[in-house]
């Protein structure tokens, strides 16, 4: 393709491509304003774009992937990119796979790109497919959890291009939970949702994170990768930002984002957030609260989000937080431990609370949480802020070390 076409469809994309802004402040939440819009590192094509040119690329993305409202696949194909792979993390490329369910590899329909799936019999890519490539470009939205598996899909990448010499593009894009909160991992609960010895809530944009990565020596062996960091525009991380797109089935709505950091600790009790509904992390309930709320939903098997959910086809008991100020939630920068202390106090069976073994999403709330402390603190009655302090010095050392990989205020 002629340099004059590639410049004008970029000029044409940058004009189409500005992301959803983040909303302004007002004195009920407290929420920092936003003068100008937030403009994702993906949506900046004039800045990564000619360097792709002429290479072959392989691509990490999702249908979270998007320049302006298109799949940055589409668009890069538009413009000449040589896109010979795509690697997709945990739920697929179209988003078509449940959580924790493994993902084979394919042929994309609407591109032909063979589809190399980094949730199936593989984590990470093999020799021959690295081999094929000159440059890997990572775009997949995150959501600022430790839990959430994204981020041990970027360590596997940046492994695998630090072992065989390929450079790593990476398209930043907002954290929509960028506060730190939570326990620090206690290594020896370290698992498949919990890699490295961060707290719950992170506050890290995937950029930033790839950069701790190297510089904490966190990849196998110390490895370093050779990263670019297409950096976000306009944005900070206390701002309020709607995500266009959302990163995964279960989490569908804005609120089911903002709640899913306090909510999914739930995974490791005896109470539903609302897996197997089409109101996933907005609700909490179990049946033996019947007759101490009001609110009930029933899990059913629905696929392609939960196929066999806790509690299935039994009517759940609990609250309803799709109405829920999760301005204000974003605001305070924490963790809302009041619910998990509300349902232990209200549940009758207090030996059943902590058991997870129902539920196949997540597992223990040792995993979840990252300490094997948590759980005897709810049971013994310790206040939200009693069990705050035991999350220090951890926390504090945590929030000074994350300083040096900051690229956003």
């Amino acid at each position: 393709m002629p340099d004059r076409m590639i410049k004008l469809i970029i000029s044409l994309l940058i004009v189409t491509s500005c992301s959803g802004a983040a909303e302004r402040s007002d004195e009920t939440t407290g929420q920092p304003e936003a003068t100008e819009a937030i403009i994702t590192g993906a949506d900046q094509v004039e800045s990564y774009v000619p360097y792709l040119m002429g290479k072959r690329v392989g691509m990490v993305i999702n249908q979270t992937s998007i320049i302006g409202d298109q799949l940055s696949v589409d668009s890069l194909l538009a413009l000449g990119v040589d896109i010979k792979a795509i690697f997709g993390p945990e739920h697929g490329f179209r988003q078509n796979a449940s959580n924790g369910a493994a993902v084979g590899d394919e042929i994309d329909p609407q591109t032909g790109i063979p589809i190399v799936s980094l949730y199936g019999k593989n984590r990470k890519p093999s020799q021959t497919q690295m081999e094929a490539l000159d440059v890997m470009v990572f775009d997949v939205q995150d959501v600022g959890c430790r839990f959430y598996t994204y981020i041990n899909t970027l360590a596997d990448i940046m492994e695998a291009c630090a072992e065989y010499g390929k450079k790593l593009v990476i398209l930043d894009r907002p954290n929509p939970n960028g506060f730190v909160d939570g326990p620090v991992l206690d290594m020896q609960f370290k698992s498949g949702i919990g890699k490295f010895p961060i707290p719950v809530a992170h506050g890290m944009t995937m950029g930033e994170f790839a950069r701790m990565l190297n510089g904490e020596g966190w990849l196998a062996n110390g490895i370093q990768c050779d990263i670019n960091v297409i950096p976000i525009k306009n944005y900070t991380h206390d701002l309020y930002y709607e995500l266009p797109v959302p990163p995964s089935p279960n989490l569908n709505t804005q609120a089911s984002i903002i709640l899913y950091p306090s909510l999914c600790l739930f995974e490791g009790t005896i109470i539903s957030q609302g897996r197997g509904t089409y109101m996933p992390f907005t609700v909490l309930g179990a049946p033996a609260l019947k007759g101490q709320y009001d609110f009930s939903f029933k899990p059913v098997s629905i696929p392609g989000m939960s196929e066999a959910p806790l509690h299935q086809g039994k009517m759940c008991y609990g609250i309803d937080l799709r109405d829920y100020d999760i301005k204000r939630l974003h605001a305070s920068g924490r963790i809302n431990l009041q619910w998990m202390l509300e349902f232990y106090k209200a549940f009758p069976e207090k030996e059943r609370f902590f058991d997870s073994s129902q539920s196949p999403a997540m597992g223990r709330i040792e995993a979840l949480i990252g300490n094997n402390v948590f759980k005897k603190q709810v049971m013994d009655g310790l206040s939200e802020e009693e069990i705050r302090k035991s999350w220090e010095p951890g926390l504090s050392d945590y929030k000074e070390m994350r300083k040096q990989y900051l690229l956003y205020k």
